[in-house]
């Protein structure tokens, strides 16, 4: 199989990555939609920046895709790079969504492609655990839930600190792999690619919520 993979540069997508890795299918690209505002309800807008680092420490092409994030022209932006790829279909890291992984599949049916969600539905706790003791360096860029202070701004996960993250996701009654937007991720290391990516960040906080600006 020849596959692209939609990768932000958080856990979810990395685990994606290394999912298709593992089939022994051939990764075309890592395929980054970065939106031109605010907000978005479909792809996470902080630090997709730093996949062009992760792409080059694999050996990969990255592919950006630039979008003002609005429905529908996201997906008509990303179905309008992929339709140019030698590829049998992608491999995202939705995990809980209904909503992104549906329109991710009408995408693909509608460029007779594959869409393949590997982590769907999967335990989250466990899905985060097995990342780290799997040795994905995965560092906190955005915090907004309550229960979550300053702290955690900018932490990589440790085995003791899942467990923690996951005690007070039961005290606060969020979601433990942050599918709700709790938090947002940057993988800094793996057994998806080669080498440890380094960076310099400035750590914003509000009082109540926070994200990292990565140079």
């Amino acid at each position: 199989m020849r596959v692209a993979v939609l990768s932000s540069g958080g856990k979810d997508s990395a685990a994606a990555w290394w999912w298709a890795q593992c089939q022994g299918w051939t990764v075309v690209a890592l395929v980054t939609v970065q939106i031109q505002g605010d907000d978005s309800p479909m792809f996470q807008i902080p630090s997709t920046h730093i996949v062009e680092r992760q792409a080059a420490l694999a050996g990969i092409p990255w592919i950006s895709v630039q979008t003002p994030g609005e429905t529908p022209q996201d997906i008509e932006d990303l179905a309008g790079v992929l339709e140019l790829l030698e590829i049998d279909g992608f491999v995202s890291g939705a995990l809980r969504s209904d909503y992104q992984k549906s329109r991710l599949e009408r995408m693909a049916e509608s460029l007779d492609l594959i869409s393949w969600t590997p982590l769907w539905h999967q335990n989250g706790y466990s899905h985060l655990r097995g990342m780290v003791e799997h040795g994905f360096k995965i560092m906190l860029t955005g915090i907004s839930a309550e229960g979550l202070d300053k702290r955690w701004l900018g932490h990589v996960l440790t085995p003791n600190s899942v467990e923690e993250l996951n005690q007070l996701s039961k005290q606060y009654r969020f979601n433990v792999e942050g599918e709700g937007g709790e938090y947002e991720t940057l993988v800094l290391s793996g057994p998806h690619h080669e080498g440890v990516i380094e960076v310099d960040t400035t750590s914003h906080w509000d009082g109540v919520r926070g994200m990292l600006t990565i140079h």
